[in-house]
């Protein structure tokens, strides 16, 4: 089985996903990690190289990971499902569960704030939370259509990594006991 995480970027994807593969004693891969050690450059090169090249990247190492073996926890990049066919891909894989980790923009906004200056996609003049507010909304409208396509949604303000690794693990047990 292929457990895969999306949702906006500080939603909680690679540390839920790191708690799941421990647990669950699979693999984990985080995309964006995974694309760096395959293209030897890091995803902010890769995007300030070529926004377009970075994702047709990140396009053929996800559909490789979807046809691989074996089970692991996949942490997706934000953008990653809104990107060509990858959500398609992701809800025809016939062992594959995806889970939304959905939060909220102020929660987002709360996260993101001092990280904003190492996030490749966060404009450099994000200067205040009511700007990084607003950018991460107009984010979020342009790719909730495809996040809400994954299997299960999660909510995860104010929750802490253990709490969703939980309600996920209680939705795979059901779902496969």
């Amino acid at each position: 089985m292929i457990y895969i995480l999306m949702g906006y970027m500080g939603s909680g994807k690679s540390s839920v996903g790191k708690k799941l593969s421990k647990e669950r004693k699979i693999n984990f891969v985080d995309l964006d990690q995974y694309i760096e050690q395959k293209e030897h450059l890091s995803v902010i090169e890769l995007i300030e190289k070529s926004q377009l090249k970075f994702r047709k990247l990140e396009s053929q190492y996800l559909k490789e990971l979807l046809e691989s073996s074996g089970s692991l926890v996949l942490s997706l990049g934000g953008g990653t499902p809104a990107y060509g066919e990858n959500i398609r891909w992701i809800k025809q894989c016939p062992n594959a569960t995806s889970f939304y980790l959905k939060a909220s923009v102020s929660q987002l906004s709360q996260r993101l704030f001092s990280l904003r200056t190492t996030r490749p996609i966060i404009p450099k003049d994000v200067n205040s939370i009511n700007h990084l507010q607003e950018f991460i909304g107009k984010h979020l409208f342009e790719r909730i259509s495809y996040y809400n396509q994954a299997d299960f949604h999660i909510e995860t303000d104010r929750k802490k990594i253990d709490q969703i690794a939980v309600e996920i693990n209680a939705i795979l047990n059901n779902s496969e006991g």
